[in-house]
């Protein structure tokens, strides 16, 4: 373990870092894909190379290709190759990274970033070892072993729909979790150690150590960048601190502000609504009051009519006002809560008697109160007074032939 260590440029002694190498070991003499997992800045990029040295394709190429940093367009070019005039600018055929590796070994970092696209090629040359150039209809072989990496949660990006579930299964053979800095506590002054002697080589400096209070700040910070941000603050302090000698006070002022608090478990704060919830309570808000005009503006046009006394002919200007709010007030509720709304459009107190009032406005106990048979008898009156006639009946009723259609279908009118 401990050559494997030298050789690879691995530093630690952590049980769960041990777990991670000891597994490459096993699975190196095989031909089966590998996952490797674990946050961004662990040093996942050493696995793969112990797993292509201790294997049988040793001596075949290796190429790592970081799949996010390669352009969406270009990406399928460069995987699987492209043959000549396939795209603008594909001047000559050109051989992939899959047919150049022919026989080795491929890591595939940031594997989580491939298009959908190219994970389909992918999971072809896994399962049958084929893939097709761009611009070719002729399927071509290829012996390569997959490495692949991420950062990401998997399973929550195959429920985003932003990765393919038996892509995952392929490359997920044997998986193996490289551990985050924070779980390697025993290995943070080790680390820094290394780092500060290789800086003091690299340029031409006394070594920086630091006194007991900053190895307990350093063990106690939880460095989410891990390895990689270890790394840059140790080159920060070698270079610009002219005191080799590194206190609580110094560097604290290179570690985030809160660097220096306990480790301890994070307390439950209440989670405040995010801002599309945010949004979406407002835009029910905003709904709410404008039913609640409605229907308050719809009170006060029965009231004007029951006080008016006696008979009231009301033009069809009038008339199409009050369809159109009754209308209005339906279309919202069906919008908002759906066909099944437990909203009851016969819970409001005042109605509309039928048109044009031939007697006084009192409403009587035994009259129908249901706004839905006032609009109902409505359109029927508009119906036959234009002889069935949709469009002039919709333009008497002031309301749209697509609304009037609608209301015609909702209520059986043949």
């Amino acid at each position: 373990m401990q050559s494997i260590k030298l050789r690879f440029g691995i530093i630690g002694n952590s049980p769960k870092l041990e777990r991670a190498i000891s597994i490459a070991l096993q699975v190196a003499p095989t031909d089966l894909a590998v996952l490797i997992t674990g946050e961004s800045g662990v040093g996942k990029e050493r696995f793969p190379q112990i797993i292509h040295q201790y294997s049988a394709r040793k001596h075949g190429a290796y190429i790592a290709v970081n799949c996010g940093a390669i352009p969406e367009g270009t990406i399928d070019s460069e995987l699987f190759g492209h043959e000549k005039g396939s795209f603008t600018g594909a001047s000559d055929a050109r051989k992939g990274y899959f047919e150049v590796v022919n026989g080795g070994t491929i890591f595939l970092d940031e594997v989580a970033e491939m298009p959908l696209s190219t994970q389909a090629r992918l999971l072809r040359v896994l399962e049958t070892g084929e893939f097709i150039r761009v611009g070719s209809s002729k399927p071509q072989k290829t012996n390569v072993r997959v490495v692949a990496a991420t950062n990401v949660n998997l399973q929550e990006a195959i429920t985003n729909g932003k990765f393919r579930e038996d892509l995952f299964y392929r490359l997920n053979t044997v998986p193996i979790e490289v551990p985050p800095l924070r779980e390697r506590k025993e290995d943070v002054l080790l680390l820094f150690r290394k780092f500060a002697s290789d800086f003091a080589d690299k340029f031409k400096i006394p070594p920086i150590h630091l006194d007991p209070e900053a190895e307990n700040i350093l063990k106690s910070y939880r460095w989410p960048g891990n390895v990689r941000q270890l790394k840059n603050i140790t080159e920060q302090i070698s270079i610009i601190e002219s005191e080799r000698l590194i206190d609580a006070k110094i560097l604290l002022q290179f570690l985030p502000a809160d660097a220096g608090k306990s480790d301890l478990p994070i307390l439950f704060r209440e989670r405040k609504p995010s801002t599309s919830e945010s949004f979406e309570r407002e835009l029910i808000y905003g709904f709410l009051g404008d039913l609640k005009h409605d229907v308050t503006e719809l009170k006060h046009l029965v009231a004007e009519i029951i006080s008016s006394g006696g008979a009231v002919n009301l033009d069809n200007k009038h008339k199409g006002a009050i369809l159109n709010k009754l209308i209005k007030i339906d279309d919202d509720l069906i919008h908002e809560t759906g066909e099944n709304s437990p909203y009851n459009l016969n819970e409001f107190e005042e109605t509309i008697d039928e048109y044009p009032y031939e007697e006084a406005s009192t409403i009587h106990a035994d009259d129908s109160l249901s706004i839905e048979k006032k609009e109902r008898d409505l359109i029927l009156k508009a119906l036959n007074k234009h002889n069935g006639k949709r469009k002039y009946a919709a333009i008497d009723l002031g309301i749209s032939e697509r609304t009037l259609y609608r209301k015609i279908k909702e209520y059986n009118i043949e």
